[in-house]
């Protein structure tokens, strides 16, 4: 579970950083988009490191959600009725909603990736047309038009979804790993697990809010 959502960490970061490139303009992010293609030629072949990268994540996914299943099954073997009355005084609100967040984190992928990826669904003006469809920043920024304002609560609302699982999960990976033995070191995994959330749910958020808003355009 720890090893699995540490690549997802790691990948959330890279991926936040390539999305801001859409600050920079149609330019920059699509020679962005197209280095990701043609990144290690002639060593790898056209799209190499992308399907590298894509092996990698299923294979994480498969561990996350498979360790994620087993310790539910654990923790319900361990405890079959319920506790009569239930008070949690010391877990976080982000602890006690990492299996919905989750499943709502999971749902979302698969709507990321026929958005983006695999149908490039064009949800603004233009239809499929493949202008719009084949370009990166153009498909980016028709997905979040002021007319599609239920795109960019969509898309917000994921990312407080993963903002709350980053947080939990990343406290959580730091305790797996044996880092949190005293006071002060649980201290620090908590406040790191808050930095990572903010910085990368708020980074993802910048590039909707501010097509909306039309700052990118």
């Amino acid at each position: 579970m720890a090893a699995s959502g540490i690549v997802f960490i790691l990948f959330v970061l890279v991926h936040m950083y390539g999305n801001l490139k859409a600050f920079s303009g149609e330019m920059a992010y699509n020679e962005y988009a197209e280095h990701l293609r043609t990144f290690g030629e002639p060593y790898l072949p056209y799209g190499g490191l992308l399907w590298i990268l894509r092996v990698v994540l299923l294979g994480s996914l498969v561990a996350h959600v498979g360790a994620a299943v087993a310790l539910s099954m654990r923790a319900h073997a361990q405890r079959p009725v319920k506790y009569a009355v239930k008070k949690n005084k010391a877990s976080s609100l982000s602890s006690r909603t990492m299996r919905w967040g989750g499943v709502t984190l999971l749902v979302f992928i698969i709507w990321h990736l026929l958005h983006f990826t695999i149908a490039k669904i064009n949800v603004g003006t233009g239809g499929q047309a493949p202008e719009i469809t084949e370009n990166p920043y153009r498909l980016l920024v028709n997905s979040f038009l002021p007319e599609q304002w239920w795109m960019v609560a969509i898309y917000l609302f994921a990312m407080l979804a993963l903002a709350f699982h980053l947080h939990h999960g990343t406290f959580s990976a730091i305790q797996t790993l044996g880092f949190t033995n005293t006071a002060e070191s649980r201290a620090r995994a908590r406040v790191a697990g808050w930095v990572v959330a903010i910085v990368i749910a708020g980074g993802f958020s910048l590039v909707p809010l501010f097509t909306v808003f039309g700052v990118i355009s």
